[in-house]
C-alpha cells in the first residue's frame, strides 16, 4: 500500500527566531536579555499552536543558542540554522540594536523583524534602521511594529503582531518547503494551451523547483509491465465499486460504450491514479516488488497530467485519476491531497500549489467557463440573481477533475467548508463521495471513453480565485478574486449548466466588487482574467497570496483585498506608496527572481 509518510523526503524546513540585543555590556545587555529571550520563545509558541506542516503536524521552530549583539553572533546563529534547516527567519528585539552586525544575510531565505514597541527602548529605531539597511543591501524584509506602545517588560504579542507574524510565517514556509523539490510534466503540451508549455526557468528560479519530465507512455509501461502495487490496486477497485457511483450516460446511444469497455474504463483509471501518485512521489511498496528505481518516484509536490489529445483519443481520460489525487481522501483513508493540473497547465499548478501550502486544503481546478449577467440568468430562467450574486456570477467548471472536496459537503461551524485533511471526519469524507457521480465521458471530446466527476459546490462558502500568468518582458504576474460560492434553486442550475457539459462539476462564484479596476463589475473580473483556468481555495487567503508573491518577486496585477490586509517587504514603499500595485510590480522588478 502506500506510505504516506514516504511522500515527504526529508524533514520539513523550520522557522529560525532571532532575539537580536544591544551589544553594550555592562548594563545595558544585561537588562534587556530575560525581555529579548522571553520574546523570542513567545514567537515560537505562538507559530507552533498555531501553524502546521503538510502532515499536520505542528511547525516546529529554532530559537539562536544567544542574544545576538553582534555579528559573531549572528554567524554562529546562522550556522545553528544551517544545521536545524531552517528555512524562514524571523528576528525580534525590544531596544536598538547594531544594524548590520545582527541582521540576517541569507538571500534566499524569507525574513521579517518586529521590534517592540516601546517607550523606555527604541526598538522602532532599530527596526527602521535594520530595513534600510536590508533595503541597501537589496535583500527585502518585512517590518513588524505593533500598533500601540506597550509597557517595558511586557512579554504579551498584541493582536496586530501576532496577525503578520503568523502572515508571515504561513507564506515564509511555503517558500520553503517548495524548494528543491519538482514539477512533475506528465505528457507535454495539451491542445495548444500556454500554460502547459512548462517553462523550467520560472520554476528554477521563481519558486525553487526542478522540473521533470515523463512521457504519457510511461503509464502504458507500467500497465504492461504490472508496476504498481497489485493488492493496493485490488484494494482501490473494490472501494472504488462501493463508493463511486456511475451516473448517467449522456453519449448518444449509437457511440456509447459496452458495459465491458467501461467496466474496464474503471480498471483503468484506477490504475493509472495509482501509478500519478508513485510517480509523483515514489512507493516503497514498488522496490519490494522488484521495481527499485521506479519505487523513488520524482520528489514531486506538484505535477500535472497532459491528456488530450494523444492520449485521450485513445486512452480513458484522466479525471478520475486528477479528481481523487486532488481530494483529501482515497481507497487509503483520509489523507493529504496531492496537487495535480489537469492538461498538464503548469501555471495553475503553481497556484494550486500557493493555495495548499497556504492552507494545507485540497483545491479546486477550474475553467472560467462563462459570465451570467443578472440579466442573462432572468433572460434565460427567469430568476433575479440576489445576495452575493446580485452582480452576476462567474460558471466555474472544469472537464470532471475538480477535488471532491469542492463539494462543501464538510462543514466548520455548521457551514459548508474544505478543510485540513486532519479535520476531516470519516463522515464528511463519504458525504463528499455520495455528492458525486461519475459520468462517462463524452466521447465527441474524450474519444478513449474514461469518467468524469460530477458535483455542485455547495454555496455560502468563502472562496479564493487565483491565476498566475507569464508575460513576455516581465514574467510571471498574479491575479486574485476573493468571492463567495453560490447556490442557485436547482432548476435554475440545470437550466444553466445544461448549456455547457452537465456531466461536468460546477462552481457558482461570485467576486466580492470593489467599484474600481478590474473589480468594478464581476463582467470587468471575467474580461480582466489572464487565461482559460483558475484555482480555487476555500477561505479568503488573497492576503496571503500577495505576502507570498512578494516573498518570490512576482507582482501582482488585480486583486479585491483590503488595503490595511496587504502585507509586503518594507523595501516596496521606496519604490512609491501612492499606487501600490504599480510599485510592487517595479520592485519585482528590482530585486529579481529569489532563486537567480
Amino acid at each position: 500500500m502506500a506510505d504516506q509518510q514516504f511522500r515527504w523526503k526529508g524533514e520539513f524546513p523550520k522557522i529560525g527566531i532571532r532575539p537580536t540585543i544591544d551589544g553594550r555590556r555592562r548594563g545595558v545587555r544585561e537588562s534587556l536579555e530575560e525581555q529579548t529571550m522571553n520574546m523570542a520563545k513567545g514567537v515560537a509558541k505562538l507559530l507552533s499552536d498555531n501553524l502546521r506542516y503538510p502532515d499536520g503536524t505542528p511547525v516546529q521552530c529554532v530559537i539562536a543558542d544567544s542574544t545576538i549583539g553582534g555579528v559573531a553572533e549572528s554567524a554562529a546563529a546562522a550556522s545553528k540554522f544551517a544545521k536545524e534547516n531552517v528555512g524562514v527567519s524571523i528576528t525580534v528585539t525590544p531596544c536598538w540594536c547594531y544594524g548590520t552586525e545582527t541582521m540576517d544575510m541569507d538571500p534566499a531565505v524569507p525574513k521579517a523583524v518586529w521590534g517592540f514597541n516601546g517607550t523606555e527602548r527604541p526598538g522602532a529605531v532599530y527596526l527602521a534602521a535594520v530595513l534600510s539597511a536590508y533595503a541597501q543591501k537589496g535583500l527585502p524584509a518585512f517590518g513588524i511594529y505593533g500598533n500601540d506602545v506597550q509597557d517595558a517588560g511586557s512579554t504579551d504579542i498584541p493582536e496586530d503582531v501576532k496577525g503578520k507574524l503568523l502572515g508571515f510565517a504561513r507564506a515564509g514556509l511555503a517558500v520553503a518547503l517548495m524548494k528543491g523539490k519538482s514539477y512533475l510534466s506528465m505528457g507535454s503540451v495539451s491542445m495548444g494551451i500556454a500554460g502547459s508549455i512548462v517553462n523550467d526557468a520560472f520554476f528554477q528560479e521563481y519558486l525553487g523547483l526542478r522540473t521533470e519530465y515523463i512521457d504519457m507512455s510511461e503509464f502504458v509501461r507500467r500497465f504492461d509491465e504490472q508496476i504498481y502495487d497489485p493488492a493496493e490496486y485490488e484494494k482501490a477497485l473494490a472501494w472504488v465499486k462501493k463508493n463511486c457511483i456511475e451516473g448517467p450516460d449522456n453519449n448518444a446511444e449509437a457511440i456509447q460504450s459496452s458495459r465491458a469497455k467501461k467496466d474496464q474504463d474503471w480498471e483503468t483509471v484506477v490504475k493509472m491514479t495509482i501509478i500519478a501518485r508513485d510517480l509523483m512521489v515514489g512507493n516503497p511498496r514498488l522496490a519490494e516488488l522488484g521495481f527499485g528505481e521506479e519505487a523513488q518516484g520524482h520528489n514531486a509536490i506538484v505535477g500535472g497530467f497532459q491528456g488530450q489529445r494523444q492520449w485521450t483519443d485513445h486512452f480513458p481520460n484522466g479525471d478520475f485519476m486528477e479528481t481523487i489525487l486532488n481530494s483529501s481522501f482515497d481507497w487509503n483513508g483520509i489523507r493529504a491531497p496531492y496537487m495535480v493540473a489537469t492538461e498538464n497547465d503548469s501555471l495553475n499548478g503553481a497556484v494550486m500549489l500557493f493555495g495548499n501550502l497556504l492552507t494545507n486544503t485540497a483545491q479546486i481546478f477550474a475553467d472560467v467557463r462563462t459570465y451570467w449577467s443578472a440579466d442573462s440568468v432572468e433572460r434565460v430562467t427567469g430568476h433575479k440573481l440576489s445576495g452575493a450574486a446580485a452582480g452576476g456570477i462567474l460558471h466555474l467548471i472544469n472537464s470532471g477533475s475538480a477535488t471532491m472536496d469542492g463539494t462543501g459537503e464538510q462543514t466548520k461551524d455548521g457551514q459548508p467548508a474544505m478543510k485540513p485533511f486532519w479535520e476531516i471526519t470519516e463522515a464528511e469524507a463519504q458525504k463528499c463521495l455520495d455528492a458525486t457521480s461519475w459520468r462517462p465521458a463524452n466521447v465527441e471530446y474524450f474519444r478513449g471513453g474514461g469518467y468524469s466527476s460530477d458535483f455542485l459546490t455547495r454555496g455560502g462558502m468563502p472562496l479564493t480565485m487565483s491565476r498566475l500568468n507569464m508575460v513576455k518582458g516581465i514574467g510571471p504576474v498574479l491575479q486574485i478574486a476573493e468571492g463567495y460560492s453560490v447556490d442557485l434553486p436547482p432548476e435554475v442550475h440545470d437550466a444553466l449548466d445544461q448549456r455547457t457539459d452537465p456531466t461536468w462539476p460546477t462552481t457558482w462564484f461570485a467576486p466580492i466588487l470593489t467599484g474600481k479596476g478590474a473589480f468594478k463589475n464581476v463582467y470587468d473580473v471575467m474580461d480582466n482574467w489572464g487565461a482559460n483556468h483558475g484555482s480555487i481555495s476555500y477561505g479568503h487567503i488573497g492576503a496571503d497570496l500577495i505576502t507570498l508573491a512578494s516573498m518570490l518577486r512576482i507582482p501582482v496585477s488585480m486583486h479585491n483585498v483590503s488595503e490595511e490586509k496587504v502585507f509586503r517587504p518594507r523595501a516596496w514603499g521606496l519604490f512609491g506608496t501612492d499606487n501600490p500595485e504599480s510599485a510592487d510590480f517595479r520592485a519585482c522588478t528590482n530585486f529579481g527572481p529569489l532563486y537567480k
